[in-house]
């Protein structure tokens, strides 16, 4: 399996004859040559082919693989001011055993929460598999110090957190300090330890495609383990289209660096519908390696709902409804 450290050693994206990743981030001046050489995205290409690949029919035995696969892929997630310890308690049960009256039912992935509740959701989950993941860096705006930001992430570590969703300062790179947005998530990866690090773009407030691009690129770099579309409190949050931008990052970053790094489309995905969409993305653009829960997530709550309603009905039969399923 290829190795999650950061390594970049070889040539220039895509051909371009650029510098070397190694020497991308030399300077605030090679980040921006770096980034700003990177190819434009033909957005009419792009939505096209991420549309193309939504039209996919998935049915019977590769639909059931599917939303089990869906299931274990999910960071359950409560990012609410009224968070309470027994909601995260609730929760935790729930990523551990999403069907009560289905064993066979995979557990989630991980269980996402505040940093102060991070110790919670750790003692909730002792000995199940499913990790604790902590949103950090002021979570959702960023806007803070960066030793207010790096205080946030030792906390979630050492309240025992698996993995820290850090957000990136979008205000530095949308005017151009790259550099900036690179060395503060060098300092958070370094903060993390053994910790694994999801970096969130809030790719609805980036604008363009291209900024997404250069945004992942520049994560990558940065050491970030998994590259992450949003925080779920914007109004525009994963799409299809970003999704497999990022897709397309990951996989040319591999194939430059041998490194492989994950991806976390946050927000909006609701249906079992449109999580086997992404998965297809995931399948036709990355490749196999990726559809496995080390290397791609969906950040959702409401999507474990309806993943659980349509596994029951192919199981019974029978469509149970809401009612069947525990509301988040």
């Amino acid at each position: 399996m290829p190795t999650t450290a950061p390594s970049p050693k070889l040539s220039a994206p895509f051909e371009q004859g650029g510098p070397p990743l190694a020497d991308a981030t030399a300077s605030d001046s090679a980040l921006r040559r770096f980034l700003h050489g990177l190819p434009g995205v033909d957005t009419v290409g792009l939505e096209a082919r991420a549309a193309s690949l939504g039209t996919r029919s998935i049915k019977t035995t590769a639909k059931a693989y599917a939303i089990d696969l869906a299931i274990s892929m999910i960071d359950l997630t409560t990012l609410e001011g009224a968070d309470t310890p027994g909601k995260v308690r609730a929760l935790a049960a729930k990523a551990v055993n999403p069907d009560p009256t289905d064993r066979t039912t995979p557990r989630t992935a991980a269980l996402c929460v505040y940093p102060d509740m991070a110790a919670t959701a750790v003692a909730a989950l002792a000995g199940s598999g499913v990790k604790v993941a902590s949103v950090a860096t002021a979570f959702p705006a960023g806007r803070a110090a960066l030793d207010v930001k790096l205080a946030d992430v030792r906390d979630a570590v050492a309240a025992g957190a698996d993995e820290i969703d850090m957000v990136i300062d979008r205000g530095a790179f949308l005017s151009g300090r790259y550099l900036k947005v690179y060395e503060e998530i060098t300092a958070v990866k370094a903060e993390c330890g053994s910790a694994r690090l999801k970096v969130i773009f809030e790719t609805g407030e980036l604008s363009t495609y291209d900024n997404i691009r250069r945004a992942s690129w520049l994560g990558m770099l940065a050491g970030a383990d998994f590259i992450k579309t949003s925080t779920g409190k914007v109004g525009t949050n994963a799409t299809p289209a970003n999704t497999l931008l990022m897709l397309e990052a990951v996989r040319d970053f591999r194939e430059q660096t041998g490194v492989q790094i994950g991806v976390k489309p946050a927000g909006g995905i609701r249906t079992s519908k449109d999580a086997i969409k992404f998965l297809v993305l995931v399948n036709e653009t990355a490749g196999e390696d990726w559809l496995d829960s080390h290397w791609f997530r969906f950040g959702a709550s409401s999507l474990l709902n309806d993943l659980l309603m349509q596994r029951q009905k192919l199981s019974t039969g029978r469509y149970s409804g809401p009612d069947y399923v525990t509301v988040d």
